[in-house]
């Protein structure tokens, strides 16, 4: 890989410089609307706790950031310069631009609104797709000049929160117009309409708009140089390496999708010993398989696994599997296989309760059962199983089985930038996304052998997910301590603890600890992603 850097370096140098019509805001009073500066709005009680966590003036340059593409300068493709990733290239986007909307004269644009998710995926560099448009002018024609700005989620009368617009709204370029006034700022770029007004609600795929012109602007690599690059934000990349796989060990990644650090452990190792992937996702393990075939490695095997499930106490735990049928090991599968295969009749060898008969072919099917069949027939096979490709089913690993074990868990993704709303977090579902990481953690201790490691990494800035778990770990695991990270980019992590409101008290780090853990902050010069990274020794587990 590193062989092929200087090639890669000038492929993706073809790629950076991108021609786009733009020029300084406009003079007229609508270029203070047909702009892009947006306001991250939060659950006012998550607000209250970051502000807590961070004091008021970094948690507002936080929130500012994460509005924001990451790595911002001119366009640029640069080998990293940071010891130990001579691997690595940056490639740097640019913006946020002032686009042309065309406003001299004082006329409104056509326009079309899409939603804030589709709008997030526009600003990382995706095209306006079909199911992403809420709203159009009217009169829109393909090949059309339109701007394309977001409906963003607003407090509803329930306490909740939603875009309430009717897909297929006509806009007419006025104040009567569905959030005229919220969608001020909230301009995303300008493109082309490769449909019609009328084709863009009539079909149910394809790209709806052609964005030639954005507010960030980052170059594409759609199938470029496929099987010898793989974009990855940097403090992921950093994740792979502070877990330091050595050649022949065996190797844990619990949740292992896309693959991205899958693949780098497994070029770390130089494709010699074992890097088990897993997730729970059909098709997430699809994927995984697919990079690892690309990049030629041999010795990633992926498995589908419920990492919450990944501890097996015995041998024997396979016995019912192996010495029964398979529609006896346990209702829930057994639900699985007829959501897989709706025509199939059930096995009558185990009738377990609330299950009826049926009375045309003398089988069993329980009402929940039923259900999953008739939702089958009427939606399709589902997301997890229209791939297609078979994938291997793992029933767990044995404890202290791995050398090393990475856990990169998933978590309320705060960290994740560009985007445009936070509200959908509440105080009460980020105690739960930390509930949902303990319990993960406990399965990678249990897997990991006395002498080895474990990397715990997260994407997100709640440091009830980050910090708190750290401090659960060492109380917890008095055979675990916080380990050094190599190569060490983030900064440290949070000291002390944070009590809310309602009388929650969370505990952080302690002096000393906080520069053996790594914090990606969105707001630093570093001008990432938020993530956190900490990485613990194992001693013996007997002590």
């Amino acid at each position: 890989m590193i062989k092929k850097a200087g090639h890669v370096l000038k492929t993706l140098c073809k790629t950076s410089s991108l021609p786009l019509h733009r020029q300084s805001q406009g003079q007229m009073d609508l270029s203070e609307r047909y702009c892009y500066e947006p306001s991250l709005k939060w659950n006012p009680k998550v607000e209250e706790y970051f502000i807590k966590a961070y004091g008021p003036e970094h948690f507002s340059r936080i929130s500012e950031a994460l509005t924001k593409e990451g790595c911002i300068m001119n366009n640029l493709v640069s080998k990293c310069m940071i010891p130990g990733l001579d691997h690595v290239i940056f490639v740097r986007g640019s913006g946020p631009h002032a686009i042309d909307y065309g406003l001299s004269g004082g006329k409104s644009p056509k326009e079309v609104i899409v939603s804030r998710k589709c709008a997030e995926a526009v600003l990382r560099g995706a095209q306006v797709y079909v199911p992403g448009v809420l709203a159009c002018s009217a009169h829109v024609e393909k090949g059309d000049v339109v701007a394309v700005s977001v409906a963003v989620e607003q407090p509803g009368a329930d306490g909740g929160w939603g875009a309430n617009i009717t897909r297929g709204t006509i806009l007419q370029g006025s104040p009567a117009d569905p959030y005229y006034f919220e969608r001020n700022g909230l301009y995303i770029g300008q493109g082309i309409t490769m449909l019609s007004r009328a084709g863009m609600f009539r079909v149910p795929v394809g790209v709806a708009v052609d964005m030639n012109c954005r507010v960030f602007d980052l170059p594409s690599f759609h199938d470029l140089l496929e099987g010898e690059i793989f974009l990855q934000n940097l403090p992921s990349i950093i994740a792979a390496r502070a877990l330091d796989p050595q050649r022949g060990e065996r190797i844990l990644d619990m949740c292992a999708a896309p693959g991205g650090k899958t693949t780098a452990i497994a070029i770390l190792m130089q494709d010699e010993g074992e890097v088990i992937a897993v997730d729970r996702s059909h098709n997430k393990v699809l994927d995984i398989k697919k990079l690892a075939a690309e990049m030629d490695l041999t010795c990633i095997t992926p498995y589908k696994l419920d990492a919450l499930k990944a501890v097996r106490r015995s041998e024997s735990d396979d016995f019912a599997a192996s010495h029964f049928p398979q529609d006896v090991v346990g209702i829930e599968e057994r639900i699985e296989k007829t959501s897989m295969a709706a025509s199939d009749d059930l096995d009558a060898e185990l009738v377990p309760q609330s299950c009826d008969v049926n009375s045309k072919n003398g089988t069993y099917s329980s009402k929940a059962v039923e259900r999953k069949i008739m939702r089958k027939m009427r939606n399709g096979p589902g997301r997890n199983h229209c791939s297609g490709g078979r994938v291997e089913k793992s029933k767990g690993f044995l404890p202290n089985s791995f050398d090393r074990v990475l856990l990169d868990a998933p978590c309320s993704a705060l960290g994740l930038r560009p985007r445009l709303f936070a509200g959908e977090e509440t105080v009460e579902s980020l105690r739960n996304h930390a509930k949902y990481q303990k319990r993960m953690f406990d399965q990678a201790v249990q897997l990991v052998r006395p002498g080895g490691v474990i990397v715990y990494s997260t994407c997100t800035i709640n440091p009830g997910e980050n910090e708190g778990l750290v401090r659960y770990a060492l109380d917890t695991y008095k055979f675990l301590s916080l380990a050094s990270q190599h190569p060490r980019v983030g900064g440290p992590g949070l000291l002390g603890g944070c009590q809310l409101s309602d009388g929650y008290t969370e505990e952080w780090l302690r002096p000393g600890e906080e520069d053996l853990v790594q914090r990606f902050d969105p707001s630093s010069p570093l001008d990432t992603i938020g993530f956190f990274i900490a990485k613990f020794n194992v001693s013996s587990k007997a002590a």
